[in-house]
């Protein structure tokens, strides 16, 4: 897993005050965020495939989504979706090193919201110890992830079993201010069911193949829907990626590429990226790329298809990350959601330099 930085812990505040902040901004949230254009569709109904493995992109997506585009937005909206349920809150997070959204949490489950959190422990172990112990301590039922998985990548919510969001960002408070992050909220009846069933496996420590959903993408087992997914782009892809080492991955947006597609993409430079970059621009693949950690850090995970669909999730584009590890992503063509998702790119093309300029 592609660590960039570590981070120190900061004050806890009590959980009483950490919700009522929560709870008071929330309403400013919801006005911005349809300020915003990130506000939803009709819902539609589930579909009724079998839920016994991972789906890939089809034609028709989540319902009734919005999206949250951080820095921009800042960790508010996170705040005030934690602060939110009224009967249960499930997160499954890779990293929580955040102190008031564990506070939050806390308060949750003092007000009687059943709260399950499941926390990687393979590879983050070290820091997500202090929110174990914190969670453990004040009416959290929290779990570590099961050994299944060699990472437990995942980043979801889902609250009152009636709404999921899908994160690319883990709950790290030093990360929030200057790293491009993005949240998706999905209320398809099939994809929280699925969501909802999946985690309460893995929360038991039983979990093997996920529930399916209508428009998940899954991991282990992600590389085939995502490859599709590109393959299905017939004028333009806009790609987000902490990792590009995955040669299929790599193939397909070369192939896009070569077939006529405009495909772009962003990134955060690293060394070890510069084969795979190398061989996507001679493809004719735009590759921009930030230096470091300013003004920005790109640990989003997107693919946008055509300016009519955009998959979200915690897969990054390396074998681990699409072939072992526990991860999560969802498609949506909310043309809102999408409209924001591709301005959002453009600004960060925009500002990025070419790959080896």
């Amino acid at each position: 897993m592609h660590h960039r930085r570590h981070m120190s812990a900061h004050g806890r505040v009590s959980p009483a005050l950490s919700v009522a902040v929560a709870v008071a901004v929330a309403g400013l949230m919801i006005v911005g965020l349809t300020a915003c254009s990130v506000a939803s569709t009709s819902s539609r109904a589930p579909s009724s495939s079998p839920s016994i493995v991972p789906a890939s992109p089809g034609s028709s997506r989540a319902s009734a989504t919005r999206l949250i585009v951080e820095p921009d937005q800042g960790i508010t909206p996170i705040y005030s979706l934690l602060a939110s349920p009224t009967r249960t809150l499930d997160l499954s997070m890779y990293e929580l090193v955040d102190t008031q959204a564990e506070s939050i949490l806390a308060a949750d489950a003092a007000r009687g919201v059943s709260v399950r959190v499941i926390l990687d422990h393979h590879r983050e172990a070290t820091r997500n110890q202090p929110a174990f112990s914190y969670l453990a301590a004040h009416r959290v039922q929290v779990e570590w992830a099961p050994s299944t998985w060699p990472a437990f990548h995942i980043k979801m919510i889902c609250v009152d079993a009636a709404t999921c969001s899908v994160l690319t960002l883990n709950l790290t408070s030093r990360y929030y201010p200057n790293t491009r992050d993005l949240a998706v909220s999905d209320s398809n009846p099939a994809d929280v069911s699925a969501m909802e069933r999946t985690f309460a496996a893995d929360f038991d420590g039983s979990s093997t193949v996920p529930a399916a959903g209508t428009d998940l993408v899954w991991s282990p087992g992600s590389s085939a829907g995502l490859t599709a997914l590109i393959a299905s782009a017939t004028s333009e892809l806009l790609i987000y990626n902490e990792e590009m080492s995955d040669p299929t991955i790599v193939a397909s947006l070369a192939s896009a590429a070569r077939r006529g597609v405009a495909v772009k993409v962003v990134m955060t430079d690293e060394p070890s990226w510069a084969p795979d970059f190398s061989s996507l621009a001679a493809a004719g693949v735009q590759v921009r790329v930030y230096q470091g950690e300013s003004p920005i850090y790109i640990h989003a995970k997107m693919i946008s298809v055509d300016q009519k669909e955009v998959f979200v999730g915690s897969e990054n584009f390396s074998r681990a990350s699409l072939d072992d590890n526990r991860e999560l992503g969802v498609v949506v063509t909310d043309a809102a959601t999408v409209s924001s998702a591709n301005r959002t790119f453009a600004v960060d093309f925009a500002g990025a330099r070419p790959w080896g300029g």
